[in-house]
Parts: structure tokens; sequence; C-alpha cells
């Protein structure tokens, strides 16, 4: 096989979410996901170890590792306990599919991640 004939990431997504079993399984490990992706881009970003950054949250580093492998979904008070010791700020705004959301957003340079789950839209905004 060559590169040329290699489907994109999108387009392969795109053909296994028309699969109801896996777009379930998909939408209920969105935001795990989300988590795993920023937990690695701060230790990356901070050159910190898994035991490090655990160290700092207060966790062992099997949390961490979980929490990277991005399969299961982060309770509130994980989501609290990471905010808290990242020094970071977390908003997460969850409505329906299809309406606008009616809450004001903060107008901000904070990096955001929108994603489906449950038929809701969950937009994650972090800085």
């Amino acid at each position: 096989m060559t590169l040329d004939q290699l489907i994109p990431h999108d387009e392969a997504l795109q053909e296994d979410l028309k699969d109801p079993e896996f777009r379930a399984r998909w939408e209920s490990t969105a935001l795990a996901r989300w988590l795993a992706i920023e937990v690695a881009h701060y230790r990356a970003e901070h050159e910190l170890s898994q035991r490090a950054l655990a160290d700092q949250l207060g966790v062992h580093q099997s949390d961490v590792a979980r929490m990277e492998m991005g399969e299961h979904t982060p309770t509130l008070d994980r989501l609290i306990r990471v905010a808290g010791g990242l020094g970071i700020e977390l908003m997460i705004d969850i409505h329906p599919q299809g309406r606008e959301a009616k809450l004001p957003r903060r107008k901000s340079s904070a990096r955001r991640s929108s994603f489906a789950a449950g038929g809701c839209e969950v937009v994650v905004a972090i800085a």
C-alpha cells in the first residue's frame, strides 16, 4: 500500500460514525478523549513525567496514565482536581444539539473544543 492509497482520518471516522454502536461509544468517550489530549499536552509543554504531574495533582501516577488513555469519562471531582492542580480555568457548556446556547459565552483567548454527546453539543474551554 502506498501513502496516496491511505484513507484520511476524518474520512475513516465519518465512515465509522455511520455505525450506531460505534457512534454511541465515540460520543460517550468524547470528554475523556478531550481530557486525555489536554493532560498529555500540558505534560509535554511543561516537560513533566506522569509521576511529576501526578504529584502536582495529588493523585497516583496510574491516575494520570488512565486520564491519558481517554477511555473513562472524568467525574466532576476529577475535572476540579485537574483544573486546580494545573492552575487553569475550565468551562463546560452543554446544550441540546441544533439549538443555540442561551447562556452568554465569555470572550477570551481560551482554547475551545466542541463535540456531540447524548444528543447535546458540549463545548469545553480551557485557559
